[in-house]
């Protein structure tokens, strides 16, 4: 069995029911362009991963979103990610490290303002896309994100993959981690995840991804893609707002936690 982030789970029993946090990404949109249903997710989930206008959102759409999430009580988070509008963020990018590093601090602060205006403010850092993947391994890429956060100040907590280079870094520099896992990805043996352009790499069956959500949750396991049973120990949960149907979802996986004793509330 392949480890990730620590000890291999129990086999055969669930560990005592605990807290998860469910994230989705929000304010994927531009302009009069709206891909996510913000206001319904942010009925059911806790944290919300607000675009910050590098791969999706312009500042419009991050005041709306803001606003919402505020009202609702739902945490605000950074989605940070390349440069790439065009490619909603997901093509990989060689970006020099300072530059990097300014692009991401430049990406909180521009929430932050919004957040800040809404009564609220931004409680942690997650990369998106060819970003998030890429910091699993890339040490350098990592550390400019880590510098980031760092750069725009007061030491908020990041969201990412369990075993990545991007967690042990950023915690060796002081920053809370908080690991992540995914509903409706596909896992490698390895856990990390099934390269979107690989077949099978996103789960769409909402049974599915239920049954998926309620074992991380409570026993830190997930059936990878070639049918190992992988750890992944995470405290959130994500569930992507673009899925099709990724409301009615998400409120069938928040209603599976409860039903079986998972308390369902926020990191940050």
């Amino acid at each position: 069995m392949t480890l990730v982030n620590g000890a291999a789970p129990d086999r055969g029993t669930d560990l005592a029911p605990a807290a998860i946090d469910l994230n989705a990404d929000l304010g994927e949109g531009f302009g009069r362009w709206r891909l996510t249903d913000d206001e319904q997710l942010l009925s059911v989930v806790t944290s919300a991963n607000v675009a910050c206008g590098f791969h999706a959102g312009d500042a419009a759409t991050m005041r709306r979103v803001c606003e919402l999430a505020a009202e609702r009580g739902v945490r605000i988070g950074a989605q940070v990610s390349y440069r790439d509008l065009a490619g909603f963020g997901r093509r990989s990018m060689d970006v020099p490290s300072a530059e990097l590093t300014a692009e991401v601090a430049y990406q909180i602060g521009a929430l932050e303002v919004f957040a800040r205006a809404a009564g609220s403010r931004v409680s942690y850092v997650k990369p998106h896309g060819a970003l998030y993947n890429r910091v699993v391994r890339d040490e350098e890429q990592a550390a400019a994100v880590v510098d980031g956060v760092l750069l725009a100040g007061g030491g908020r907590p990041v969201l990412g993959l369990p075993g990545s280079r991007f967690l042990d870094i950023a915690a060796k520099a002081g920053l809370p981690v908080v690991a992540e896992a995914f509903a409706d990805r596909a896992y490698t043996a390895e856990g990390t995840l099934v390269p979107r352009a690989q077949e099978n790499a996103v789960v769409t069956d909402p049974g599915t991804v239920v049954e998926r959500s309620l074992s991380m949750a409570r026993s830190g396991v997930v059936t990878s893609l070639c049918g190992r049973r992988v750890a992944v120990r995470a405290r959130s949960l994500c569930l992507h707002g673009d899925t099709p149907g990724a409301v009615d979802l998400a409120r069938r996986v928040r209603e599976r936690l409860e039903d079986a004793g998972v308390r369902v509330e926020a990191f940050a």
